[in-house]
């Protein structure tokens, strides 16, 4: 960790005198160029400047944030110049009390009146003021006081502050920096000085956001001094080196310490996708798409985070842990900031029985610490807990209800913390845990980029493993010739798609000298061979246990936890196992006992480890599913395994069987599955895809049955949905024979067979989507464009794109889509994330036929000309551009209808939209000047407003001033307060509202005008009759649940007796009361369950 500004408080060249019309102040330089003053100090902003000692004199400076009027009590600003004025300075720690007692030894230096010398009294001089910080002073005006221990400076003669110009200095207590000097109290001559807490600083997102932008390095610390420092500390220690390596697999086997690699080293950074929670109607993509994995809290305080086996979940625990604990400030995620992780891994809480309270975590996860009496519950209590839940999938059904109920305790008793849970993706239903405001997010898939990154990265490892440099060469030659093989090979690309497949592929291609299986049983099968005894025997090392035995003892030990539902073992049940299989097994039963037989197969075989004394498991699920598949064949349990089909714990032991069977085995477990899924209902859909997805594993098969199964799986294509698209392209390749069109297909099917089919990634799977080229409806593009991540970036764009009608959104989001952009100029909808210089995203050959764009994520966007030069643009969108902090390129456009603004990291000025005559529509997602309409610009051409969540305006007042408004969408309206004043506007015939809750009737008044009224997650308390008796004109209501579509109910019945309104539904799980009303007034688009 960077070195912070030292025990004795503030650094001598980070104090600074500040200037700006007329007045003087003081501040304190928080980064080599960011300042923390007064506000009162800069006034209008105008002609600010500051000097350090020993600096370069006076530089102008300007500002990058500072309060809304309305927040007076707040008088802090943050100013920035225009070049370093110190060198690289270290970890500022941002300090907040937690009681009232009073904190002693406190200090503050600035340039007070008092200090002022030479003639006329214009020559500065700093002042250290000591005392004593009393949290409990000025609490209803948000301050504390600075009491001073020594006599109060003499009054002066023009009745003036001594102080003056202390004002803006910083308020250390030690090392923290915790409130900063706004002035001198009447009536206490001068003996005090009042100050702004930092606690109300690091709550307002606008100053947390501004100090992102400038890359200053903080923390955020509670005083007094925690009593728990000392273990905190030595517990974070713990955790970051405990969970700061990974096992690369494959990297010399036969030497387990060697294979172990540094977690910063090894990680790889993969993207993890979000569902479209865009605002109801906006023409922009909503906040949906990919972000990468180490930015899982990014706006997030709870995610259910879904993978598949060996997709990289338990790695990014480690990663998140890692970080959290060593407070990495090059990490970049400052969420993680002053976040203690606890590291829960299901599998072996749930084996102590009764799921842990907080003072049992560290005991239940195996944590060799004693933590001091109440340590955790203090930790979590603060809300500085990061737990990270994992392996909800490695847990039995019945027991994951469980496990909901006691992370729903935990939330109500502890709220404030950072909740991660991961699992794989069929393990719990769609919402699961979105009643407690989770969020999810799923791991994808490795892209081809993320896979050349790996296998480097793998190699990399390796070359540390090599005796000389001929091994070293010929690494470098598998590297080589793998890089090649995964872009050219479809078989192997489509088997390397997480790091766990990856790992497997790079060691068997090196230990193979170049060569490769193409399945996946193969695949598991060369495995075994390099794990159990060919490289012990290759290397002259005593193998004791040839390969055979070996297999047939961890098969026993893998069916025994499949059966058991479990993906840990006791060591004494291990060996018990394994002393009723030795009397079969003379020559194993040579070498010692069970105690000795199961010690070898856990140092030697490769595929056990110990995570906790007395406890086994296997090095990864993935390999326990395919020994145990090969027990269960090999006993002949196909009713078992059919009866456990419909569990997804059992989806991957199914395959495997199936792959690991004889022909006729083969056609018997198969046709028990399509048995089962003809008679139950319930199950249907799952186990005839399941019974399809085996086809793949099956080389030799009966006609007959595998006829069977193809035409149970027919009975589900086309698709209808995402979940549906993706459930088939689980299936592999072979579905691509049953997909029809594009003749005949609705807009949803056509969506979703394309969409199946981009997720298969093959070359006939391209070409089956260039079938679609011409189709004109938007959804079907949109798919064509969304398949681009799982192929080629050139050879999709110059065969399907070059081609495509792309009459939606394309997205650009990397570097390789950039440069392929050229081959399709005909795109006038660019969606673009990340880093992408303008000058190649928005050339002018590309701007003069734009007509949409929204660009996202971009720290190099630093002005907005490239866009207003855009001769046709009628749409844009900016969100967290940090280079863009005002509109002015946009004044005087005529052609934009469409804006919005999004995470903005200073208050917007948005006079300028007055001068576009052409604007209809703005969305508001960033903070504004202005709290409430009375202070806005009148753009009375607006048509349309959306206010989303952190727009921060507080107040409707005013808003009649924006008359021609006729479509208002509000996220969270019992934040808003004055939503009568909507009532002023004479044209509003559409209302969006979203998450309203059950007070949203007392704020309201009536309003004739509003034909349509949309409710988005309403909650089930709102009093819908008195709702509707205030729209009298209302004649369409609209019901919309996005968030938690699974788990929720909407009762219709308050409603019984109102005529004239239509009722549209959508996404509800349960309607009560629909009976109640005539199939031409109710409409209910039902949740998809595929």
């Amino acid at each position: 960790m960077a070195a912070g500004p030292g025990a004795d408080g503030p650094q001598r060249n980070r104090i600074a005198a500040v200037f700006s019309g007329g007045r003087q102040g003081s501040g304190y330089l928080l980064s080599p160029r960011l300042v923390l003053t007064a506000a009162h100090v800069i006034g209008d902003g105008l002609d600010i400047r500051i000097a350090v000692p020993g600096g370069p004199g006076d530089v102008r400076c300007r500002v990058v944030w500072q309060p809304h009027e309305i927040e007076r009590e707040i008088d802090v600003a943050l100013i920035e110049a225009p070049v370093d004025l110190v060198p690289p300075t270290g970890l500022v720690q941002l300090g907040e009390v937690d009681s009232l007692s009073p904190i002693r030894d406190c200090q503050a230096i600035g340039f007070p009146y008092v200090q002022r010398g030479g003639p006329e009294g214009k020559s500065l001089d700093s002042e250290q003021v000591t005392g004593t910080l009393k949290p409990g002073s000025g609490m209803l005006k948000r301050q504390y006081v600075l009491d001073s221990d020594h006599a109060p400076p003499s009054a002066r003669q023009d009745g003036g502050s001594a102080w003056a110009g202390m004002s803006g200095a910083a308020v250390f207590c030690g090392a923290l920096l915790m409130a900063v000097v706004c002035g001198d109290p009447r009536g206490w001559p001068h003996s005090r000085l009042i100050t702004v807490p930092v606690a109300e600083l690091v709550r307002h997102r606008g100053f947390m956001g501004a100090l992102d932008a400038a890359g200053c390095a903080y923390t955020f610390i509670t005083r007094p001094v925690d009593p728990d420092a000392a273990f905190t500390s030595r517990y974070a220690a713990y955790i970051a080196k405990r969970h700061s390596t990974l096992t690369i697999f494959g990297i010399d086997l036969s030497d387990r310490s060697r294979a172990v690699w540094p977690l910063d080293a090894a990680y790889l950074s993969l993207e993890v996708t979000e569902p479209d929670r865009g605002a109801p109607g906006s023409p922009l993509p909503g906040g949906g798409g990919s972000v990468r994995a180490e930015q899982t809290f990014a706006g997030r305080e709870r995610v259910l985070l879904r993978g598949l086996a060996g997709s990289g979940k338990t790695t990014l625990v480690q990663w998140l842990a890692v970080s959290a604990a060593g407070q990495d400030q090059d990490a970049g995620d400052h969420h993680l900031r002053d976040r203690v992780p606890f590291v829960l891994p299901l599998r072996t809480l749930i084996r102590h029985g009764e799921l842990p309270l907080p003072a049992e975590f560290l005991r239940s996860a195996n944590v060799p610490l004693t933590a001091p009496d109440g340590w955790t519950e203090r930790i979590l209590q603060a809300g500085r807990g990061l737990l990270l839940v994992d392996g909800l999938d490695e847990i039995g059904e019945r027991e994951r209800d469980r496990v909901r109920d006691w992370l729903r305790d935990l939330l109500i008793a502890f709220p404030g913390n950072l909740w991660l849970v991961t699992s794989r993706p069929s393990a719990v239903s769609d919402a699961w845990l979105a009643g407690e405001a989770f969020a999810e997010l799923a791991l994808s898939p490795m892209g081809r980029d993320d896979v050349g990154a790996f296998i480097t990265r793998w190699h990399d490892a390796a070359r540390a493993t090599d005796a000389d440099a001929e091994e070293t060469a010929r690494t470098d030659g598998y590297q080589r010739s793998l890089l090649d093989a995964v872009r050219t090979q479809q078989d192997l690309a489509r088997l390397a798609t997480n790091p766990l497949m990856c790992g497997l592929i790079c060691a068997l291609h090196r230990d193979r000298r170049g060569y490769l299986p193409h399945s996946r049983k193969q695949l598991y099968d060369a495995a075994m061979s390099m794990l159990l005894g060919r490289r012990d025997l290759e290397r002259d090392i005593d193998v004791r246990l040839t390969e055979e035995p070996q297999i047939q003892l961890l098969q026993k030990l893998a069916y025994w936890m499949i059966r058991n539902g479990q993906v840990e073992m006791d060591q004494t049940d291990a060996e018990e196992l394994i002393a009723a299989a030795l009397p079969a097994m003379p020559a194993v039963a040579a070498m010692g006992d069970a105690s000795q037989v199961f010690q070898h197969l856990l140092l030697r075989s490769g595929l056990l480890r110990e995570p906790a004394e007395g406890t086994v498991d296997f090095i990864h699920r993935t390999f326990q599913d395919y020994l145990g598949a090969k027990a269960a064949v090999e006993e002949r349990d196909f009713a078992f395994l059919v009866r456990n089909a419909h569990d997804d714990q059992w989806e991957d032991v199914l395959r495997m069987a199936v792959a690991h069977a004889r022909p006729d085995e083969r056609a018997r477990l198969l046709n028990q599955l399509v048995a089962r899924g003809d008679r139950t209902k319930s199950h249907r859909s799952r186990l005839h895809l399941l019974a399809m997805a085996c086809l793949e594993q099956a080389v030799e098969l009966d006609a007959v049955v595998r006829t069977a199964v193809e035409e149970r799986a027919a009975a589900l294509i086309p698709p209808r949905s995402d979940e549906g698209a993706d459930a088939l392209a689980a299936v592999g390749p072979v579905v691509l024979e049953l997909l029809p069109g594009p003749a005949g297909l609705s807009v949803q099917e056509a969506a979703a067979v394309v969409r199946t089919a981009g997720k298969l990634g093959t070359d006939a799977a391209m070409a089956f989507i260039s079938r679609f080229t011409q189709d004109e409806r938007s959804q079907v593009q949109f798919s064509i464009v969304e398949a681009w991540d799982h192929f080629p970036v050139d050879a999709y764009a110059e065969q399907v794109l070059k081609y495509s009608l792309l009459n939606s959104w394309v997205t650009i989001d990397s570097a390789a889509k950039l440069r392929a952009l050229p081959s399709l100029a005909h795109a006038r909808l660019l969606w673009c994330v990340g880093a992408l210089p303008p000058e190649e995203l928005l050339p002018p050959s590309r701007t003069v036929h734009l007509q949409r764009l929204n660009i996202k994520d971009n720290p190099l966007l630093d002005n907005l000309g490239r866009v207003s030069a855009a001769p046709e643009l009628e749409l844009l969108g900016i969100a967290n551009c940090p280079g863009i902090t005002d509109l002015e390129d946009l004044r005087g456009n005529t052609s934009l209808e469409y804006l919005d603004l999004w995470n903005f990291t200073r208050p917007l000025d948005l006079r300028v939209l007055e001068s576009l005559e052409s604007l209809r529509s703005l969305g508001l997602a960033t903070h504004v000047e202005w709290a409430d309409f009375r202070d806005a610009p009148a753009l009375e051409q607006l048509t349309r407003l959306w206010l989303i969540r952190n727009a921060d305006v507080r107040s409707l007042r005013g808003i009649e001033k924006w008359r021609s408004l006729g479509w208002v969408s509000i996220d969270c309206p019992d934040e808003v307060s004055c939503l009568s004043a909507l009532a002023g506007l004479p044209d509003l015939r559409k209302l969006v509202l979203r998450d309203v809750r059950h007070h949203i009737t007392e704020a309201l008044v009536t309003m004739p005008a509003v034909a349509t009224l949309q409710l988005v997650d309403p909650s089930p308390v709102v009093d819908l009759a008195s709702l509707v008796r205030l729209l009298p004109g209302l004649v369409d209501l609209r019901f919309l649940y996005a968030t938690a579509p699974a788990t929720t109910t909407l009762d219709l019945t308050a409603l019984r007796g109102v005529e004239g309104i239509r009722l549209t539904v959508e996404n509800a799980a349960r309607v009560i009361g629909a009976e109640l009303f005539p199939q031409d007034r109710l409409h209910i688009t039902p949740h998809r369950r595929d």
